[in-house]
């Protein structure tokens, strides 16, 4: 059975992180096209949309592609799509402009986002909880080694099979769900982006920086990862009425939440939550 796809309108809100332009592992292509199909009020950059760490090493990778996101950007401004830019660890220098409105985009260390059926959601990139999820030591520096490898045999992969003219399918996600330890570390970040949300008596959050999208509901709290352009090229989006979509590139639909009232009325409540 082929994917729902939404159904396009203009839309409340878009989130977006973990782009990493500059990078060799970046799908800015993919990103581009995206960009240029949104009709949106709000755009999120939830972090990491531009490699800092690639760019001071001087390993940068900046084609066509890459000027096509960035004049993507520049045409929804222009449509009158608010930009809200939310530096992550990779783009951390941009945190030293948190709290100024710059000519093109609002930038915020982190922010609360208000959907149409009032649930409040942090949005922030995530890179905060590493503290709570990351082992250290030796034992994460060869996994960061690994997952740029496998991240390289994924582009291999994905090049051979848009010869044979396939859809792009993920090597690296699909390495990283056969793994119990990389479960265990998504589900460690999962729940701390939850702690956080309750302790702030918020209705969820809105994160990236795992590159692991997500969209599920705990105990009556909202986690929603929009994932990221090296693996899952994902992206969450907010319809009109509240809507919560987990969206593909292609604009499949990968993972829905119901407004809250419609929620509770498909509990058999006659009462919004």
């Amino acid at each position: 059975m082929s994917p729902a796809t939404a159904s396009k309108g203009r839309r409340r809100a878009v989130f977006v992180s973990d782009v990493h332009l500059g990078s060799k592992h970046c799908h800015a292509e993919e990103l581009a096209a995206f960009l240029s199909t949104l009709d949106c009020a709000r755009l999120y950059l939830v972090g990491d949309i531009v490699d800092l760490w690639w760019l001071a090493q001087r390993r940068a990778r900046w084609g066509q592609a890459h000027n096509h996101v960035v004049e993507a950007l520049h045409a929804l401004r222009r449509k009158g799509t608010e930009l809200i830019y939310i530096p992550g660890n990779h783009d951390r220098p941009v945190r030293r402009f948190c709290g100024l409105a710059l000519p093109a985009m609002q930038v915020r260390r982190r922010t609360i986002h208000v959907t149409a059926d009032g649930r409040r959601l942090l949005v922030v990139h995530g890179d905060d909880y590493d503290a709570v999820t990351h082992f250290g030591g030796l034992q994460e520096k060869f996994g960061d080694w690994l997952y740029y490898r496998i991240l390289t045999g994924n582009q291999v992969l994905n090049r051979i099979r848009r010869s044979f003219g396939l859809r792009y399918w993920s090597l690296s996600e699909f390495l990283k769900r056969q793994s119990g330890a990389a479960e265990r570390y998504i589900e460690r970040f999962v729940q701390a982006g939850l702690d956080d949300a309750q302790r702030r008596g918020l209705d969820g959050i809105v994160c990236g920086h795992i590159h692991r999208a997500g969209l599920v509901q705990r105990d009556r709290l909202i986690y929603a990862n929009d994932g990221d352009w090296v693996e899952s090229l994902t992206a969450l989006v907010e319809e009109a009425d509240g809507t919560l979509r987990l969206l593909s590139h292609r604009g499949d639909v990968l993972a829905e939440i119901p407004p809250r009232l419609r929620l509770v009325q498909e509990n058999g409540l006659a009462r919004a939550a």
